[in-house]
């Protein structure tokens, strides 16, 4: 056999991985294909989490710590006969201002027993939940709820199904909280480590405090993934990550907006304002005309999903009491509290993006990627050459996915940040 080069072994390699990932690709489109015509049907009998009594939180919530499981109950992903154990979990978790609320995640662990070194390990994969409402939350959408909310988490659907292919346990929390809470990033980062405890913690899942932990987010849910990486050694210390894969990184909100506004995209900025105003109303709902204030109120409980067609080519500016409100001191400083990047995970990260971003600007990920490196953090950093954020997210899960597998395998990373 002749000498194969370092490139070549490279491309071997990718191709390789493309390949495993192609059935589960493949499962996830069968499923969005077949879903509009079987599942309304089965989902007339499944309740919206706004009036399910498995959503609603003890009287006695404030008694027990983070990440206590407070109830299951055992579900069929999609509603269909997977080879695959399920629940979802309700667990005790704080938010942003340090109350009490309830926490639901979904646990699912391959029935295939694990023949790999050490326990089985656990993926807490963060879906880009994108919302304002509960119906838009995944734990909804994994158990067959329809709606157009339930979309983001069918797209994330071959990552998830190729981890369990793997082997690996995965959680899935619903990490925006009880209120859908988009753009709040220390909320989302505890919904993430207290959805992990309670994974860890839930005796049917066959889990426990050896199981190796990993995280994986692709655009909004790169956001809670990162978030939960940074707030992790003061919130939660017993949560100890083997390693951490994001992708199409939200960084620099209000550039992300000012991209989109007035573009096929304008409903990402309109989501982006009302997820803002609403998180800050004593400086936020000022800013915003009659026009704007109906729109809050009308959509100010929608999906991403449903804000993109609703709002297809407006203009921020057109829902403002201000002149250039994306330019304005108060939503300025609001988003900033948002941003990531002021403190560097602990954790050794894989993080990628497309230099043609057409959602996402590069340069907003490039300097993150410099903030955490100045912060002594361990980066490997993938500036992709692949076009556009959603195709970007499909070829370089592999390579995201094969990094997670050998943080699981104990493979050391050393310490610095180097280009993937």
């Amino acid at each position: 056999m002749g000498r194969i080069d370092g490139s070549s072994a490279r491309r071997q390699a990718r191709t390789r991985d493309v390949r495993v990932l192609i059935w589960p690709t493949v499962l996830a489109a069968l499923l969005f294909v077949s879903m509009p015509s079987t599942v309304p049907a089965a989902s007339a009998d499944i309740p919206r989490p706004d009036v399910d009594a498995f959503y609603a939180p003890p009287a006695d919530l404030a008694a027990y710590p983070n990440g206590a499981v407070l109830d299951s109950r055992p579900i069929a992903v999609f509603g269909l006969p997977l080879p695959i154990s399920a629940w979802q979990v309700g667990y005790r978790t704080t938010d942003a201002s340090d109350s009490p609320v309830l926490g639901i995640a979904t646990v699912m662990v391959p029935m295939l027993p694990w023949f790999g070194p050490g326990t089985r390990p656990l993926l807490s994969y963060q879906v880009a939940e994108d919302s304002l409402g509960t119906r838009c939350a995944p734990s909804f959408a994994l158990r067959g709820g329809w709606a157009t909310g339930a979309v983001n988490t069918l797209i994330d659907t071959p990552f998830m199904v190729e981890a369990l292919r793997r082997g690996w346990a995965v959680v899935a929390s619903d990490y925006e909280g009880p209120q859908s809470r988009f753009l709040a990033g220390d909320n989302a980062g505890r919904g993430v480590l207290d959805g992990i405890r309670a994974a860890r913690d839930f005796p049917a899942a066959g889990l426990g405090p050896a199981t190796s932990i990993g995280a994986w987010g692709y655009s909004g849910g790169a956001f809670a993934t990162l978030w939960a990486a940074q707030i992790q050694p003061w919130y939660a210390p017993d949560v100890r990550f083997a390693g951490i894969t994001s992708g199409g990184v939200p960084a620099d909100w209000l550039a992300i907006a000012r991209g989109a506004d007035g573009t096929v995209q304008a409903g990402l900025a309109m989501l982006i304002l009302f997820a803002i105003v609403r998180n800050n109303p004593e400086s936020g709902v000022p800013l915003l005309n009659d026009r704007g204030r109906a729109a809050l109120a009308r959509d100010g409980a929608d999906c991403g999903s449903d804000l993109v067609p609703k709002y297809f080519g407006a203009r921020v500016d057109e829902f403002a009491a201000v002149p250039d409100l994306l330019s304005h001191p108060a939503l300025q400083a609001a988003t900033k509290a948002q941003e990531l990047g002021n403190s560097a995970p602990i954790v050794p990260m894989y993080l990628y993006h497309s230099t043609t971003d057409d959602v996402i600007p590069v340069a907003g990920f490039t300097e993150l990627v410099a903030r955490y490196c100045a912060q002594g953090a361990t980066v490997t950093s993938v500036h992709s050459a692949l076009p556009n954020h959603n195709p970007t997210a499909i070829g370089e899960a592999p390579r995201a996915m094969r990094y997670l597998a050998d943080r699981f395998a104990g493979v050391p990373v050393p310490p610095g940040c180097y280009s993937g």
